[in-house]
């Protein structure tokens, strides 16, 4: 089986565009606010205890999504296709794209989501030239089977250049407000610079939607700028409780970086690459007007790759509700972290979990997380 190679988004080197018509309804779980739970008492992250248990083996997972009402798992693999996971069952096909996809090392079938009323499937991938490609499908469930993809509905809503085969972002996400979002690493190679990237650096920008979270329109295909100043968001989330976005962004040498933004504060923020790693200087000693993260990650600690995950809102392990879960490629710790109403992290730990290459996190209709391995598969985050 094959990889991911998310490791490489962190070397030093390689080769290496208004409103949207539905918003995304509110899904059916036991909500909270980041620092309470529904149940009689407050969560407590030191006291969680959680296992990994098999749900499906996959070759080289890189995205989940799933569909409200619907408890399939649909897991995207690098290399083209899309499998629906039913009631343990062997995982079935519901798109195969591989012919026109670019798989190998941080190229591959990069993201999957769903619409907010489940009848369309939209996948983020590298094109036959290395490009990204952002199309959409329409989608018809079918009970016991996952559903169905009608290929010949397929239309592109963005194609974009990239100057480098790494740093392509993955994360494909319908936010609060009904639109899409996607995002986008910085064009590749290091450091932000060279053939494809601006004087500035790609992150910094405002002429290219690369090193971004970008917001698409689904019904016109508008694409627009709505986080700046990011290297490799490979995953990013919305808090379903609260709709804050939480953004995980891979690091050059030395930081890997979660920033979580308030929804409503988050269109036009500058996370700050290449200028700062992190909240380090990197092209510059300071860098007014930029958010710093709300948490960072040293590579010393053997970190190479954040896999950002999601803000835990599910009833199953009350201890979690509330806290933000995340791992790292080449680490493989599932680790989880907290914050006060200031944003201002109380607690951070390791969950005593770990599996090979994580790749992604997938967030249920109950708001049950899975994560996945890029060599093992995908687990489900059970209460030990």
């Amino acid at each position: 089986a094959s990889a991911l190679v998310i490791v490489a988004a962190c070397s030093s080197g390689g080769d290496g565009s208004d409103a949207a018509s539905e918003r995304r309804p509110p899904r059916t779980t036991t909500s909270s606010s980041s620092t309470s739970t529904s149940t009689t008492r407050p969560a407590d992250l030191a006291a969680a205890r959680v296992t990994l248990t098999p749900i499906a083996p996959t070759d080289a997972a890189t995205a989940i999504a799933t569909r409200d009402g619907d408890p399939t798992l649909y897991v995207a693999e690098q290399a083209g296709r899309v499998l629906a996971v039913t009631g343990g069952g062997a995982p079935q096909i519901v798109l195969d794209i591989q012919p026109q996809v670019t798989a190998g090392g941080e190229r591959g079938l990069l993201g999957l989501e769903f619409s907010p009323a489940g009848d369309r499937m939209y996948v983020h991938y590298s094109g036959t030239r290395g490009e990204t490609v952002v199309d959409e499908y329409a989608f018809t469930p079918a009970p016991g089977s996952g559903g169905t993809v009608d290929t010949a509905t397929r239309r592109t809503l963005l194609t974009l250049d990239q100057p480098q085969s790494n740093h392509n972002g993955g994360q494909l996400a319908f936010g609060p407000d009904g639109a899409l979002y996607l995002g986008l690493g910085d064009g590749g190679g290091a450091n932000d610079e060279g053939p494809g990237h601006a004087p500035e650096g790609n992150g910094q920008s405002p002429n290219t939607l690369l090193g971004k979270i970008v917001r698409i329109d689904t019904e016109t295909g508008a694409a627009e700028i709505f986080v700046s100043g990011l290297r490799n968001p490979w995953r990013f989330s919305f808090d379903r409780a609260n709709d804050d976005l939480w953004i995980g962004d891979v690091g050059q040498n030395a930081w890997e970086e979660i920033t979580r933004l308030p929804f409503a504060e988050a269109r036009g923020a500058n996370l700050g690459w290449p200028l700062l790693e992190g909240s380090h200087a990197f092209r510059a000693q300071e860098a007014p007007g930029t958010v710093l993260p709300t948490f960072e990650v040293s590579q010393d600690t053997g970190a190479c790759a954040i896999i950002g995950g999601y803000v835990y809102r599910g009833t199953r392990i009350p201890d979690l509700v509330g806290s933000y879960l995340f791992t790292d490629n080449c680490d493989g710790r599932i680790r989880a972290l907290r914050i006060d109403d200031t944003g201002t992290v109380t607690l951070e730990r390791d969950l005593g979990v770990s599996l090979e290459g994580p790749t992604t996190f997938g967030e249920d209709a109950d708001g049950e997380l899975y994560v996945a391995s890029g060599t093992d598969g995908v687990f489900r985050i059970d209460p030990a």
